[in-house]
């Protein structure tokens, strides 16, 4: 839903910021169709949750922005800087997400609060729209650092949306090779080898570990699972060879099933990665702005606020576009 709310007022360690572009992710897919399920997950893990579903929820975390005003006493960039953010605040109370928050406009409005300590300048002229890319290409670099591949080894990545297609662009950042891409998508398969994947097969024509042993074979391997859906990761299990590493990536908010006898049997490694630190976050940027990190052909489509609720319905056909990007007007 699209609605009017009042501008904020930046406070004390606050900038009050206009959206120039943010992304749409495909766990806000996800929030809209299980976000009650996702918040009881949450508490479950024994992690903080505080949303109100009864409330109005803010989204949108993968932006860029331009500083408007400088709260009181802060010391920040100076207003008319392009600005890129961790998806956060800094309170007295703690720490604040501003994915999901009844208390922040977040990305897909015109205007948003950011916490001046976090703020990223925008270097090099950089297209706002590649900027708002920081936040998802950081979820893949991340990936890639905790599974601690270095070159000498091969990767498969299982799932080509924009997790699997950021985890890929790492991986050949990091100098991995061969990287193999499955997917059933003729779309996907195709940006996987335009972000660097070295062979890109359809699993129902040749699973991926198939075609890993069709073009190395050798090296050790590890695999990236980027879907998120019941099954999966026990079919990688399964596949993987002896001594593999696994990375879950992909969210998978079912009950799942797998068999724990193939992770004894060939002493698998299984490794879940989550979000992205600091560094992580400035690193990413900097390679997109140096032009290391090409973002270009992920984003497949722009809509003005009224074109959001079309964008998400749009974002469930895997063939039509990989990321769309908001861009407010005012």
């Amino acid at each position: 839903m699209v609605d009017d709310v009042p501008d904020p007022i930046p406070a004390f360690g606050q900038v009050l910021v206009r959206t120039l572009a943010c992304g749409i992710c495909g766990s806000d897919l996800h929030f809209v169709k299980h976000g009650r399920r996702l918040a009881e997950l949450t508490g479950e893990a024994g992690l903080d949750v505080e949303l109100d579903f009864d409330r109005d929820i803010f989204m949108g975390h993968e932006f860029s922005a331009e500083v408007l005003e400088v709260g009181p006493d802060t010391v920040a960039l100076p207003a008319g800087t392009v600005v890129t953010s961790m998806p956060g605040m800094i309170t007295l109370e703690g720490p604040k997400s501003l994915a999901y928050t009844n208390d922040y406009p977040a990305g897909y409005g015109e205007r948003m609060l950011l916490s001046a300590p976090l703020l990223l300048e925008v270097p090099n002229g950089l297209d706002p729209a590649h900027a708002a890319m920081t936040e998802p290409m950081a979820v893949g670099w991340h990936a890639v650092n905790r599974s601690g591949i270095r070159p000498g080894s091969a990767a498969l990545v299982v799932g080509c949306g924009p997790v699997g297609l950021a985890v890929i662009a790492a991986l050949r950042m990091h100098g991995i090779e061969p990287i193999v891409a499955a997917d059933f998508s003729a779309v996907r398969r195709s940006l996987a080898s335009v972000m660097g994947a070295h062979e890109a097969v359809d699993p129902g024509r040749e699973p991926g570990i198939d075609a890993w042993r069709r073009i190395d074979g050798r090296r050790p391997l590890v695999v990236f699972e980027a879907v998120g859906v019941p099954g999966i990761l026990d079919a990688v299990m399964r596949e993987v060879p002896a001594n593999g590493r696994i990375v879950v990536v992909g969210v998978c908010m079912e009950p799942d099933t797998v068999q724990p006898a193939y992770g004894i049997l060939k002493e698998l490694s299984i490794q879940f990665a989550l979000g992205y630190d600091p560094g992580e976050f400035s690193e990413t940027l900097r390679a997109i702005a140096e032009g290391r990190l090409d973002v270009s052909p992920l984003i497949t489509g722009t809509v003005d606020l009224d074109g959001v609720p079309e964008a998400f319905e749009a974002l469930a056909h895997p063939d039509a576009h990989a990321k769309i990007v908001v861009t407010p007007v005012r």
